[in-house]
């Protein structure tokens, strides 16, 4: 087991992909040996954004999303046909970069948490830690996301303090145990196909 934390001061900033906005990279993970990490390369992302006004998704063809609202409420996602419910905090919605998707903010603006993974290249699930209580964790890549105020992890028999908007990110050779000792938390799992 490999534990690092991500500071917030030590987070980038850059724009969406369609120029909207501006997302916070938390962390991810390009193919090995691209000369560059763009959008092209990525094999994931966690990231937090903004969103203050309705208006039209990215359009990410090959990523799968999961996203959830972690400050403010009210956000519907719409797209042909279907629509995406997020009207309250920390409700997982997935769905595919594809889809024409425009926002509608029901009560001003909110806060979103997004995970993003190349489709074929890792499985990702995303879920709010605000229980206390035992989880298993497979072998792979684990983002624990303090949202509000510090949280406090315990893995195997090991506790660990996650300030406040820092991210304990978590590498596992092997299933492991994770429990939400005290605070809140979103919890970021990838695992990386093949």
């Amino acid at each position: 087991m490999k534990t690092t934390l991500l500071k917030s001061e030590d987070y980038t900033r850059s724009p969406w992909k369609n120029g909207g906005g501006i997302f916070t990279d938390i962390a991810d993970a390009h193919r090995a040996g691209s000369p560059t990490k763009d959008w092209d390369s990525l094999l994931w992302r966690f990231a937090s954004t903004p969103i203050v006004a309705p208006g039209p998704f990215s359009y990410m063809p090959g990523i799968d999303r999961l996203q959830m609202v972690v400050g403010g409420r009210g956000l519907v996602l719409k797209a042909p046909g279907r629509e995406f419910d997020e009207r309250e905090p920390f409700t997982t919605v997935r769905f595919t970069g594809e889809l024409e998707i425009v926002t509608e903010l029901e009560a001003g603006p909110v806060e979103v948490v997004n995970l993003m993974a190349r489709r074929g290249a890792a499985e990702i699930e995303l879920l709010a830690l605000r229980e206390p209580g035992d989880r298993p964790l497979s072998a792979g890549t684990h983002l624990v996301y303090a949202v509000f105020g510090n949280c406090s992890i315990r893995l195997n028999s090991e506790e660990f303090a996650v300030p406040h908007g820092s991210t304990l990110k978590v590498e596992l050779t092997e299933p492991s145990r994770l429990a939400l000792v005290s605070g809140l938390g979103v919890l970021g799992s990838i695992q990386l196909v093949g």
